[in-house]
């Protein structure tokens, strides 16, 4: 198989997550385990960092990878979902992993693949972490994809876990409060690994403190202890990112790694360009100004409309598509009434269509377009936005992936 056949059967052949939701989803880590063994354990081969949460855990993810490439490792950086290519999933000092090297890992590994039948996500892991063993990196940066505790990822012993945010998200994977979604995360908590929490929230601050007591390891609470960074990512709401970020570098130090503060103010001024950082918060035009951002549950969307406000712009357009099973109620009631909103469906079987939409928003109110395609979408409300309006683009990963202008 080529690069093209070699995605093709990763995304049909097995269950992918981002496109057919929480059937993909393993109870175990039993496919994860097998494929390892079956490779040679790659993750014990390398250094690594363990990064979850429910908002955050992508931009920490790439801002720690900035930061360690900064000080001149080699730096692994595995990542979920990706936008526009699957190599995005799997990079080292920013470069994603070559077209041919998936192939050759679908081609090389195919029997032990038609064996254990494992997910999507599953196959991925083991790809990265393989690729992350032969390239001989110093330390690889890994994302979790879904909570913590059954995650694929969590066949890991790292230097340090972060765990960035706790929201309402996946509850119908993860649990229905806090607490519980708090408990699914802090399973990649380790004996003995030092873990550090972004933010100190009263709700679920004792969840972590009973792990890591059980662990036997030390626990730093990062908003106590640490001030905002600057950053090129935009969105004031990563202030809370990078006191996580700063103390997982203060760890790191504290076990031997050698991080000046130059390499993280470096990092951290242009982690975008180092890690190919994209729809976070991201313009892709002045005028009208135009932003996207791929957060999509209540808490990110909070932030978004924060982040709007502040910018206090003439009008305010909206373009927005959702997936099953999101809680869209919640989110469209965040939106102030005066904004003007256009709602499109992304191309992919999850998406939410526009048809089961219109229901939900004639019960709650809300007037609005109706544009399927993405793009269409975009291409219509900017047209029809003055120079000194704004338009949003998000809802859903799956909406923004789809941007021409990304």
């Amino acid at each position: 198989m080529n690069y093209q056949e070699a995605t093709e059967f990763l995304f049909k052949a097995l269950p992918m997550y981002q496109r057919v939701g929480n059937t993909a989803f393993k109870k175990d880590l039993t496919n994860t385990l097998l494929l390892c063994e079956a490779l040679g354990n790659p993750q014990k081969k390398f250094k690594s960092v363990h990064v979850a949460g429910t908002n955050g855990k992508g931009s920490s993810s790439h801002m720690l990878a900035a930061i360690l490439q900064s000080a001149g490792y080699k730096v692994g950086l595995y990542t979920s979902p990706h936008l526009k290519s699957f190599t995005e999933r799997i990079r080292i000092n920013g470069q994603e992993i070559e077209k041919r090297a998936v192939a050759d890992f679908v081609n090389q590994n195919r029997a032990i693949i038609d064996d254990v039948r494992p997910s999507f996500f599953e196959m991925t892991v083991a790809m990265a972490f393989d690729h992350f063993a032969r390239e001989a990196v110093d330390i690889a940066v890994i994302e979790v994809g879904l909570g913590g505790r059954l995650d694929s990822t969590n066949v890991i012993t790292p230097e340090v876990s972060l765990i960035t945010n706790i929201g309402m998200d996946h509850m119908d994977m993860l649990g229905d409060t806090l607490p519980e979604i708090a408990m699914e995360k802090a399973g990649i908590i380790k004996e003995r690994v030092p873990v550090v929490i972004s933010e100190s929230q009263p709700e679920v601050r004792y969840i972590f403190e009973q792990v890591a007591e059980r662990q036997g390891t030390s626990l730093y609470f990062a908003w106590d202890r640490f001030k905002p960074a600057q950053t090129d990512l935009k969105g004031a709401y990563q202030a809370r990112n990078t006191c996580g970020v700063q103390a997982v570098i203060e760890v790191l130090r504290d076990r031997g790694w050698n991080i000046p503060q130059k390499a993280v103010d470096l990092g951290l001024s242009k982690v975008a360009s180092l890690t190919g950082l994209k729809g976070r918060w991201q313009q892709l035009y002045k005028s009208p100004l135009t932003i996207c951002d791929t957060g999509h549950n209540k808490d990110a969307f909070e932030y978004i409309i924060e982040e709007i406000k502040a910018l206090e712009t003439q009008r305010v357009h909206m373009v927005l598509g959702f997936v099953q099973g999101k809680d869209i109620v919640s989110l469209l009631s965040l939106i102030p009434p005066t904004y003007h909103l256009t709602f499109c469906e992304a191309k992919v079987p999850r998406a939410l269509a526009v048809a089961e939409l219109k229901p939900v928003l004639d019960q709650l109110g809300i007037k609005g377009d109706f544009v399927s395609d993405v793009n269409q979408a975009v291409q219509k409300v900017r047209s029809n936005s003055d120079p000194n309006d704004l338009v949003f683009i998000g809802g859903s990963t799956f909406v923004v992936a789809e941007l021409e202008a990304l």
